[in-house]
């Protein structure tokens, strides 16, 4: 039976002054009381928040919550309309159908039959080969960092160029391109973009990938574009729109989270020296960066209920959106003990919802946290004396984009 609930709130996003890596404080007090509270979304709907980590669970798992974006309300603000226009960003009802190949947008049977495409290519056998590459990778962009500083930027000589040659090369992109992609990329999920600037990159990238697959169709190569269009199951169309999904999930968030978690540990000296003391922590420092600073930040991810469905004793109604915070379940203290600290020894981290969870669950997590893992350990043996250049107040963040990242990492040495 529903619980007595207050009355429906705008989603929080304002985190507390200082309270860099924290999630806004109104996420906490409501996972406590109420982990799912109703939410009222700026076209008017009334859905549902939910903030706690079993409850997030719950959502993200049980097919009656769909991934349709016809059927979900965005619960921020977005895309300004006009190029050129002074007024706030609006949010609107997504009226209009997953594209084709844009698999993370739909339930089964045609989610599983793209993701079931792909998952060869994401096996533990086909990641460790390449480990020497991804660790070849880094090395060089360590020494392009050191020769530039310092100080240096960590995104743009290190983070980036790491995450978006793996991804090229895992795709078959080439990487001389990679100044179109991740302009456009970043307008694309900069939600402070004018409308008609994103639906322009978004032309663009399709537009540009279409073309390759194209060329691979016709000329063949060794590599996941390549093998998908030589198997004749899917058409332009659908491939361009796989290679760009792919192609933004590979570089920009693992980007983001090597600059976020980073940044996380230089606010934390004390985990990264432990880190340099003991190399072996990469690997559960990559999921406890991941849990404490949560990339998903603002409204996501959303799923609207096919059914009537009761969630923590809360009765969701069909056609009801529901939100999820990822960051609030993250640091759920039923599931993570002292979750507001930042541990890298902790053996709880491996909960974390940070890829989500369910049908949707991050099809190149496992990449994404080799990644990191070699960045991480190989950053710290490098420059042993690394810090901050700048104040943490003044590292420029991504607040208002799909996922929250660092602009601009200035770091010394």
């Amino acid at each position: 039976m529903t619980p007595d609930l207050p009355a429906p709130i705008a989603l929080p996003t304002r985190r507390a002054p200082g309270a860099l890596f924290d999630p806004p404080p109104e996420l906490g007090t409501l996972r406590e009381k109420h982990p799912v509270t109703p939410l009222a979304y700026p076209d008017g709907h009334i859905g549902w928040l939910v903030t706690g980590h079993a409850a997030a669970r719950k959502v993200l798992s049980d097919p009656r919550f769909s991934n349709r974006p016809e059927l979900r309300h965005i619960p921020v603000l977005e895309y300004a309309p006009e190029a050129e226009s002074n007024t706030e960003p609006i949010a609107e009802h997504e009226s209009d159908e997953a594209l084709p190949g844009w698999f993370v947008n739909m339930d089964r049977p045609e989610h599983t039959r793209y993701r079931r495409l792909l998952t060869r290519f994401f096996t533990a056998g086909r990641l460790a080969a390449l480990e020497p590459r991804i660790e070849e990778i880094t090395d060089r962009q360590l020494d392009v960092l050191a020769a530039a500083g310092p100080p240096a930027d960590l995104m743009s000589l290190l983070a980036t160029p790491v995450s978006s040659v793996v991804t090229c090369e895992l795709l078959g992109v080439p990487y001389e391109d990679h100044e179109l992609f991740q302009e456009n990329t970043q307008i694309v999920v900069d939600l402070e973009s004018p409308r008609p600037a994103a639906e322009q990159a978004f032309k663009t990238l399709t537009g540009y990938l279409g073309e390759l697959v194209e060329r691979k169709r016709a000329e063949g190569s060794a590599d996941l574009l390549g093998e998908l269009a030589a198997t004749g199951e899917l058409g332009t169309e659908e491939l361009a729109n796989i290679a760009l999904l792919l192609l933004v999930a590979g570089h920009e968030p693992t980007a983001n989270m090597i600059g976020l978690g980073v940044f996380a540990l230089l606010e934390h000296p004390d985990q990264l020296a432990a880190l340099r003391a003991d190399p072996g922590l990469a690997d559960g420092a990559v999921d406890e960066l991941m849990r404490y600073a949560t990339l998903a930040h603002q409204g996501a991810p959303n799923r609207s209920a096919l059914e009537d469905v009761e969630v923590e004793g809360v009765l969701i109604r069909a056609g009801q959106t529901v939100t999820v915070s990822l960051p609030a379940a993250n640091r759920d203290p039923k599931v993570f003990g002292d979750p507001d600290a930042l541990r890298l020894a902790r053996d709880d981290a491996r909960h974390h919802v940070g890829f989500g969870h369910g049908l949707h669950l991050c099809l190149g997590q496992q990449l994404a946290k080799i990644e990191m893992r070699i960045v991480l350990r190989k950053l710290s043996a490098a420059l042993p004396g690394l810090r901050l250049a700048v104040a943490a107040a003044d590292v420029p963040l991504r607040e208002h984009s799909t996922n929250r990242g660092v602009r601009e990492l200035l770091v010394t040495w």
